[in-house]
């Protein structure tokens, strides 16, 4: 390779949703960053040319513009051929999760992407605030009872109008996804929650490979300065021996222990010597006396003390 030369692009497997679409394992989060719209795009661009092509983002998360803008610039530089390389997911937010708003918040998302259609549009959380109401996170009286069957109606109606190619929901129990399941005409392709080395969700990933839900992880290596969440996975010291053990870090390690249990994920950082690192996991594998170990981490859940929309003892029904 010569000076002038750029190293190709990595090349993420996929996985085969039941609405038989593929997408990528790995996905680029752009959720609760504290970053302005350049600093977003710019680290866009840059994961696009690492090899990026699954991007995640939501309505709540004001990412959706200027990952639009960089998607658009993708295709002027040529680092893609069309729209169609890309996986695009984005989310309905609590103040939309109503049946006669999930067809204009989805629109918005669009219109705020520059885009068509989605490849993946989820439901954010199986609750409802007022629909005056924007914002994160919420009092316990600004929600309001989840109409889950009138919601999801209107989400396959946006499937329908191809506005999205998949549909499927975030931060669903097991209990939530039976009772959807229950009167769902199509099904929920993929459930986005919390899953790492500290909480590894082992009865929901059963449950879900039964059902052909692919899982999405967020916060895979946990979620560090977050106001729920803690930085148990990257301080492990039971992972850095076997980080050590690989040639490898702490990062990769936890992250080849969700693709090899058939997990996807959306990870996050704007680093980009770290975005090529998230990406550099598929050269190796773990071992059983990897697994022994890891199977033994301390389990807990992060996202349980933290903001009022997520503190409601309900919300998980109690499933670990």
């Amino acid at each position: 390779m010569s000076s002038t030369e750029k190293p190709a692009a990595v090349s993420v497997p996929n996985v085969v949703l039941q609405s038989s679409f593929n997408m990528p394992v790995i996905g680029f989060g752009t959720g609760s960053e504290a970053n302005d719209n350049d600093t977003i795009k710019a680290a866009a661009i840059e994961a696009i040319k690492l090899g990026y092509r699954h991007f995640d983002t939501a309505s709540i998360y004001d990412s959706e513009q200027p990952l639009g803008e960089a998607f658009a610039e993708a295709l002027q530089l040529g680092l893609i051929n069309s729209r169609d390389e890309l996986f695009i997911t984005s989310k309905l937010w609590l103040s939309d999760n109503h049946p006669h708003l999930v067809l204009p918040a989805l629109q918005n998302s669009l219109q705020n992407l520059g885009l068509e259609y989605l490849d993946l549009y989820l439901v954010h959380c199986p609750m409802s605030a007022k629909p005056e109401i924007r914002k994160f996170p919420y009092n316990e009286d600004e929600l309001v009872p989840f109409d889950m069957k009138g919601v999801w109606t209107s989400m396959e109606k946006c499937h329908s109008l191809s506005l999205t190619k998949s549909i499927g929901v975030s931060n669903f129990s097991t209990k939530k996804l039976e009772h959807l399941l229950s009167f769902a005409t199509i099904p929920p392709a993929v459930n986005q929650v919390e899953l790492n080395t500290s909480w590894q969700q082992k009865n929901l990933r059963e449950y879900c490979k039964t059902k052909n839900i692919v899982i999405t992880a967020f916060s895979p290596l946990g979620a560090k300065g977050a106001s729920w969440g803690s930085n148990d996975v990257m301080d492990s010291e039971l992972l850095k021996q076997i980080a050590h053990a690989h040639g490898k870090t702490v990062a990769q390690v936890s992250l080849r222990w969700l693709y090899e249990q058939g997990v996807t994920f959306a990870v996050k950082s704007y680093n980009k010597e770290r975005m090529k690192q998230n990406l550099d996991i598929f050269d190796f594998s773990l071992t059983n006396d990897d697994y022994q170990k890891i199977n033994h981490i301390k389990q807990e859940r992060k996202l349980k003390n933290g903001p009022a929309a997520f503190d409601l003892p309900d919300l998980f029904d109690g499933e670990n």
